[in-house]
């Protein structure tokens, strides 16, 4: 599988740096990756510091992947023993084909810890802390009110298909996580949308594109889809936010 040829050759690329783990979050670890459509979540933990020159390295590790199938679609924050605990501190990344930094999230450490799929060394629970169902649930609350209500209320997103896919994937998710304290997939997600009142035709669109090959939304459909995801959604994360508080 391209997928396995390219992890095969990401780590023999990283082995000069001697990481200490590599892991995988995500639809890879979770049980629902489907290729050439998801992402690969990683997380490597390197022994520090991060150095300039360990930076060159990492960009140049992954300016030689870019030929490869699927690279740009391999997603990397680096750590180290000394910064993984810090909840809120900004990590290098690769992502989008670029260097940048962002936090690892509580639900990433929740799924590492849950679920996390070791490609190499140390397990997760040896470098990082663990989550607490508080420290998840207050992270969680605070996404969909902070980030997901306000994009509700920008029409312009959601007439294109990854913001109408992932709001209703991950409003779904965090009505679980908030209800029973645990993660759920995607696949799991579009399972549960119509029961919580999500448009049962937008959520059939949304699995037909991800697990089959279907014909790009028509710009009447498209219109219609983030009318009813947005009618939908803003009350929905509203409830979420306040039965919470």
């Amino acid at each position: 599988m391209p997928t396995d040829a390219l992890l095969d050759r990401f780590l023999t690329e990283l082995a000069p740096l001697a990481p200490l783990a590599v892991w995988a979050h995500g639809s890879l670890a979770g049980g629902d990756y489907q290729e050439g459509r998801s992402d690969l979540d990683l997380i490597a933990v390197l022994d520090g510091p991060l150095t300039p020159r360990t930076v060159w390295r990492l960009a140049k590790l992954h300016a030689r992947l870019r030929a490869e199938p699927l690279a740009a679609q391999l997603h990397c924050t680096y750590l180290t023993p000394d910064t993984a605990g810090d909840p809120d501190r900004r990590h290098l990344t690769w992502a989008h084909e670029q260097l940048f930094k962002r936090p690892v999230t509580p639900v990433t450490r929740r799924e590492l810890h849950a679920f996390g799929r070791v490609l190499h060394g140390q397990a997760p629970a040896a470098l990082l802390p663990p989550v607490s169902d508080r420290e998840l649930g207050v992270f969680v609350v605070r996404d969909q009110r902070d980030f997901w209500r306000p994009a509700v209320d920008n029409a312009a997103l959601w007439t294109r298909d990854v913001w109408v896919d992932l709001g209703l994937i991950t409003f779904a998710r965090a009505s679980v996580t908030l209800r029973e304290g645990r993660l759920i997939t995607k696949r799991e997600a579009l399972d549960l949308l119509p029961g919580l009142g999500a448009s049962a035709e937008v959520v059939e669109d949304i699995r037909s594109r991800r697990y089959a090959a279907t014909a790009p939304p028509t710009e009447e459909w498209a219109a219609r889809r983030a009318r009813l995801t947005r009618a939908y959604l803003g009350p929905a994360i509203d409830a979420l936010v306040a039965s919470y508080d």
